[in-house]
């Protein structure tokens, strides 16, 4: 008996640790964040069809509330025009313009399998009267960058049209 209590601390210690043993787990890799691609297209898809409803109604504060705080919107024939003030103050002249009219069509929005940011490429046609009050209408492509925000929004951070000659 006298060998037991001698011994039973190196056994309860030796069963302990071969218990923390065969319940020890390896290593785990963080779980792959999901992928959401699909869903970000969807919706910036929906954001794209709300935006042509505030142009098509010449909201240019709605307009310009796409845009990211330091976007940039590259306009045809002027300089670039960078901040969410500045490419609303472009927009109110635009929509000023007699004549103005814009559609704008996606043909394809690609999401970053990081889902951080994403691209979009499509048509536009816009219409101005010319310095003689005659429609000119310009068929063009774009490219659009959106960029997700901190509060998971998408916003858009370079607006790029460029004219179909």
């Amino acid at each position: 008996m006298d060998f037991f209590f001698k011994v039973r601390p190196v056994l309860f210690t030796a069963l302990a640790l071969l218990f923390a043993s065969s319940c020890a787990q390896p290593p785990q890799k963080p779980a792959a964040p999901p992928d959401t691609r699909a869903a970000d297209e969807a919706a910036i898809r929906a954001l794209d069809a709300d935006w042509q409803k505030a142009v098509t109604a010449k909201d240019a504060a709605q307009a310009a509330s796409y845009y990211a705080e330091n976007a940039s919107l590259f306009v045809p024939e002027s300089a670039l025009v960078t901040g969410k003030d500045a490419i609303q103050k472009t927009w109110t002249d635009l929509v000023k313009t007699p004549g103005f009219s814009l559609t704008f069509t996606p043909s394809s929005v690609t999401v970053s399998k990081s889902g951080d940011l994403a691209y979009e490429i499509g048509d536009y046609q816009m219409t101005m009267n010319d310095k003689r009050g005659k429609p000119r209408t310009d068929n063009g492509k774009y490219v659009v960058v959106w960029g997700r925000q901190a509060d998971g929004s998408w916003k858009v951070l370079a607006d790029v049209p460029t004219t179909v000659q």
